[in-house]
């Protein structure tokens, strides 16, 4: 400690001309004093250990004087306050628990860049967990947001996978709120944001029927909420319109949440066949879409150099980042990722901040799509 102060003691003198030259003659700044831990810091520059722990929490809890001898010590030295330290001993940690299936679905990237921007703006820290489509895994996950004490959570289930003791455990433990599906059992207390696919599907089915023969559906595994949602407003919408349901053949269940290769592999086996090679095909999600669309380029359904339009039509739903590049464009209908982020941050903040108590009634809230109409269909 002692070989430190005298450290911080030369690093505070005047530097003078030639003082540390390098070898070539030019000038190297002199290092300063690495400190590692706040009870060095605390040493080296006179301040008490709480008084530098408040600082680091709020540093307008201290006085002026105080804060300015903190400051200006600070330029003196190489230290870095330690994230989880300054918080051990707070009532809130300012974590915000984000737990979402798959990693590579860009609809999910986007869902956790909005999140990300609002925690900054109520200024949190988010810490990102992926499940990985692995019920185990969410379930770690789920473990690790409470070692870390987070303040609440923001997750987008597995669904049937989901282990229902580590979700009850989570929701027992933490303000909660799930985005963009929901599990198979609700905690009683857990709040909901999501897109309303009830009103998603019918408009984009509206379209389809509008301009074309009446779609048939390509289902998503079922592997959460959206795919039973989405299949049944599929259902209740031709219906509505006076035509007869009908789905893509898929030959036995699906379970992977690898839903491109799913499709590329169902559909390159249909149009191999010559099946719905002339079909109005609606995907219950862009991820199948983009599958299909891979199949249907392989049979050359989709001619850039044809004089007509391709007898087969391919839309989705989602607006997943990519679905504009593609070839052809998807049409598709956009969720409203930024407003499902806002609206999960806000009714967790509720909670957090006790402006709803945890056992108030969970509150539910769902966003309206929008069409989104490019060349497929």
């Amino acid at each position: 400690m002692m070989l430190l102060l005298r450290s911080l003691a030369r690093a505070s003198m005047t530097f003078r001309p030639g003082m540390g030259a390098a070898k070539d003659g030019g000038r190297r700044a002199m290092r300063k004093p690495k400190i590692n831990t706040m009870e060095e810091l605390s040493s080296a520059i006179s301040v008490s250990r709480p008084t530098l722990s408040r600082y680091f929490q709020d540093p307008e809890s201290v006085r002026s004087s105080t804060r300015t001898k903190i400051e200006t010590a600070l330029q003196r030295v190489d230290y870095v306050p330690n994230f989880f330290a300054t918080r051990m001993n707070r009532k809130a940690t300012g974590l915000i628990g984000v737990i979402i299936p798959y990693l590579n679905d860009l609809f999910y990237t986007s869902l956790l860049e909005a999140i990300e921007r609002a925690a900054i703006a109520a200024d949190y820290t988010v810490i990102t967990q992926s499940s990985h489509g692995d019920a185990a895994l969410e379930a770690r996950a789920v473990e690790k947001l409470l070692s870390m004490n987070a303040d609440g959570a923001i997750v987008a289930p597995l669904g049937a996978s989901s282990d229902p003791a580590a979700i009850e455990r989570l929701s027992a433990n933490l303000p909660l709120v799930f985005v963009d599906s929901r599990p198979i059992s609700m905690p009683d207390n857990a709040d909901f944001v999501g897109t309303d696919n009830r009103q998603s599907i019918r408009l984009i089915v509206e379209y389809l029927c509008r301009t074309g023969p009446a779609p048939v559906f390509l289902r998503m595994p079922r592997l959460n909420s959206n795919s039973q949602e989405r299949e049944a407003a599929y259902l209740r919408e031709m219906e509505r319109l006076g035509h007869e349901p009908a789905f893509v053949e898929a030959g036995g269940q699906q379970d992977s949440w690898d839903f491109e290769g799913f499709a590329y592999e169902l559909l390159d086996r249909h149009f191999s066949h010559g099946t719905y090679t002339k079909a109005t095909i609606l995907c219950a999600n862009d991820r199948l879409a983009i599958g299909a669309i891979r199949a249907a380029n392989r049979h050359r359904l989709f001619r850039p150099d044809a004089r007509e339009a391709p007898a087969l039509r391919i839309a989705g739903h989602d607006d997943h980042p990519l679905s504009r590049y593609m070839t052809p464009p998807l049409t598709t209908v956009s969720q409203d990722a930024p407003a499902i982020a806002n609206a999960a941050m806000r009714m967790l903040m509720q909670r957090v901040r006790a402006d709803a108590p945890r056992d108030a009634s969970a509150m539910e809230q769902t966003f309206e799509a929008a069409l989104r109409l490019r060349d497929s269909a």
